[in-house]
């Protein structure tokens, strides 16, 4: 897939397009980079224009510089920088789907550029903010990333990301993941931790929607608890709604051709809702 860079905010972000069709943008979680959607490319790239950023900090996009005494990015900030590959790929309008982190940053993207969107998923992701205990759970990753280093931290939770089945029979793919994330400096997840601790709450905005919603939910997930994202996925005015038994937080890998047909079922749905309105 070629490579393209952006200048944003003076730093090179570096995305991916591949394919021809109806954009899709895909967006990658925390401690991950654009890599991550390996499983989803090769089917999807046959439909769809593919456009595949690295958050900046993650992959072969660069840290932001920080902006005064600003300690953390935000994740408005990586929203607004979707926004400016979408212009300089000169998309209008595209379908957004996101991983965990990923799913943080379209919900923001929802909220400032509503009109780029024909539909959204969150892919093992919520609307919620943070509950003081995932803050404490998040400042103590903070405090493990100061002392022991990125790596070191990301060896010990990406294992944990997933499934007990899964990890006793694929260490190798889990090993994979990790190995993709050696490039992450502390600094990179820290800020990404700060902006998750700091990012509002976005009930309000699922159920303001009118755009079709994709909630992919794994049973046995410990970062975007079933009992969670039960209480959100009825709340948009169109939802598709798939919960992986069995699967953690990482159904893009755990069950790679479940999502790949739920992922076409929804993109399907939205493409048909498209003709009807030029139709109509």
């Amino acid at each position: 897939m070629p490579g393209n860079r952006l200048r944003y905010k003076n730093t090179g972000v570096y995305y991916e397009v591949e394919g021809d069709g109806f954009p899709l943008v895909l967006i990658h979680g925390f401690g991950e980079d654009g890599s991550v959607w390996r499983h989803q490319r090769a089917v999807l790239k046959k439909q769809f224009k593919l456009i595949i950023p690295d958050v900046p900090g993650s992959g072969r996009s660069a840290l932001l510089p920080l902006a005064g005494d600003s300690v953390a990015d935000g994740i408005e900030v990586y929203a607004e920088c979707i926004k400016a590959v979408l212009e300089k790929e000169r998309i209008d309008r595209c379908t957004m789907l996101g991983h965990s982190m990923g799913g943080y940053i379209t919900l923001a993207f929802a909220v400032h550029y509503p009109a780029l969107l024909n539909g959204i998923g969150l892919i093992h992701s919520s609307a919620f903010a943070d509950s003081e205990e995932k803050i404490r759970i998040r400042k103590k990753g903070i405090r493990f990333i100061q002392r022991y280093g990125a790596q070191k931290f990301l060896e010990q939770s990406i294992p944990n990301l997933f499934g007990a089945q899964y990890s006793g029979s694929h260490p190798d793919q889990i090993q994979i993941l990790i190995n993709a994330a050696e490039k992450f400096t502390d600094a990179a997840l820290i800020r990404y931790y700060q902006a998750m601790i700091g990012r509002p709450d976005r009930i309000d905005t699922l159920k303001n929607l009118r755009i079709p919603v994709l909630f992919i939910i794994g049973e046995e997930d410990k970062s975007v608890s079933l009992e969670d994202s039960l209480q959100q996925c009825h709340l948009p005015a169109i939802s598709l709604i798939n919960i992986l038994p069995g699967v953690a937080h990482m159904g893009m890998w755990e069950q790679a051709d479940e999502v790949n047909d739920t992922l076409l079922k929804f993109l399907g749905y939205i493409q048909d809702m498209q003709k009807e309105d030029f139709k109509s």
